[in-house]
């Protein structure tokens, strides 16, 4: 163990078990003590500055202590705090609802509340069984899912999840599935054989809804961006195809933008790239850009109306979170959609994401290392080629490395990635590539 632990270290280190972190690794590596965010930097105690290149786990949009959001906090907490949402209403969640139904894509108009990713997904999931057992189909009981899907670490989400990492222990506890083949853009391919690549996977598709289709209750999906696979890209031709099938035969498609919506790829909601409609979408970090914990499934009128009876016909939805439409969140929520329409944001994520990905390929582009080059939105991926160096953990030492620079980075698996906030200048994408090129040649090199 380090001897040189701050005060707050050696308290973190004696009581907190970090999630998704081997807390074995902090005897040479000790959690950083962060005092301060202010835009994209995040603040140490000892006054270091390192640029916060992951958004926090991909929430916060418009920096840290941004001072919109922090004044309309200061007025709602002096207003309402919570209230249990059973039995009240209040402003800034019929307001939120409203304004949503704006931006979303049409015939979203109904909303359910949840506090995070994993449990919004759990309540689309128990929505899309409980509606077929009450309009005629109770036979349609299974869930379909994109391999190397990632939807949420509860027990339900894991089931229709694909990465080895988080199903693989708990297998006896999940009600596994069916998954399918996707198309994902790889910039080795052509056009031709990319081409071949989507119908091959369309056709699969289509034959296991055909052969399945009675039994399936939904399909789930990441649109166009499979973040904790490792940043994997793929078609909006094959999410097309995706939405035509499952309407045909009566399954829904839940789109989890948790991770994609609020621009991060370019467009509002990522399933706008292939011009869809879904029948659900889960909507979280984002949407409160990393102020608040607040989650919320978006349904269609249909799938409203199949609970809406006396309550003697026992058809209520019967899945609450003690913090389900808190006035906090939901307040939070308003000012992000009136930045995004105010400050014309979506404009400014393509003009960056261009940016992007021109300095990615100018910097990587060629490199020994470099496997793929993978671009979206303000999403950026620098894919490493495979045993670079067997006996290392390569992900980490490319993050201790680059948070030594000052940048945090968090790499998946054998992708490097890129999602800082929307308040990044030109200047700052140049030294995040700068100082995560260095750090990769540093080790492999």
């Amino acid at each position: 163990m380090i001897n040189n632990l701050s005060e707050l270290q050696k308290k973190d280190l004696k009581y907190v078990f970090h999630p998704c972190a081997q807390m074995k690794d902090f005897e040479k590596n000790p959690p950083l003590v962060i005092k301060k965010g202010e835009g994209l930097y995040l603040i140490d105690e000892n006054g270091n500055r390192y640029m916060d290149c992951i958004s926090s786990w991909w929430v916060n949009l418009f920096g840290h202590c941004n001072e919109r959001i922090n004044k309309v906090i200061s007025e709602q907490v002096n207003t309402l705090e919570h209230i249990i949402f059973a039995n009240f209403a209040h402003e800034p969640a019929a307001e939120l609802c409203e304004e949503l139904t704006k931006v979303l894509p049409r015939g979203l108009n109904k909303f359910l509340f949840s506090d995070n990713g994993s449990s919004c997904i759990e309540m689309a999931l128990k929505l899309s069984f409980q509606y077929h057992l009450q309009t005629g189909n109770p036979q349609k009981t299974k869930f379909l899912s994109l391999e190397n899907a990632y939807h949420g670490e509860t027990i339900g989400a894991l089931g229709v999840g694909d990465v080895d990492i988080f199903t693989e222990t708990y297998r006896p506890l999940i009600k596994e599935g069916r998954k399918v083949r996707v198309p994902y853009v790889n910039s080795k391919l052509s056009n031709e054989e990319f081409t071949k690549l989507e119908d091959e996977c369309i056709k699969e598709l289509e034959e296991i809804i055909e052969k399945n289709h009675n039994e399936l209750a939904c399909m789930i999906v990441e649109p166009m961006v499979q973040g904790a696979a490792g940043i994997k890209i793929y078609s909006a031709r094959f999410l097309k195809a995706v939405r035509d099938l499952t309407k045909k035969y009566n399954i829904h498609l839940i789109d989890d933008e948790i991770a994609m919506g609020f621009g991060r790829t370019g467009k509002m909601f990522a399933c706008e790239h292939a011009g869809i409609e879904p029948d659900m979408m889960c909507i979280a970090k984002g949407l409160s850009s990393g102020y608040y914990p607040i989650a919320m499934l978006c349904i269609t009128t249909d799938i409203f109306n199949a609970f809406y009876a006396d309550y003697k016909e026992g058809k209520s939805f019967l899945h609450s979170h003690t913090y389900s439409g808190n006035p906090l969140g939901c307040r939070i929520a308003l000012e992000v959609l009136r930045i995004f329409k105010e400050d014309n944001v979506l404009n400014t994520i393509n003009e960056k994401g261009k940016y992007l990905k021109e300095k990615m390929n100018e910097i990587f582009k060629g490199k020994p290392y470099i496997e793929d080059i993978r671009n979206i939105g303000l999403i950026g991926a620098i894919e490493l080629k495979d045993n670079l160096l067997p006996n290392v953990r390569v992900g980490k030492e490319i993050y201790n490395l680059a948070l030594k620079k000052g940048v945090f980075v968090r790499p998946i698996g054998n992708s490097v990635y890129f999602m800082p906030p929307y308040v990044i200048t030109y200047e700052e994408i140049d030294k995040m590539l700068e100082v995560c090129k260095e750090a990769i040649e540093e080790l492999c090199l």
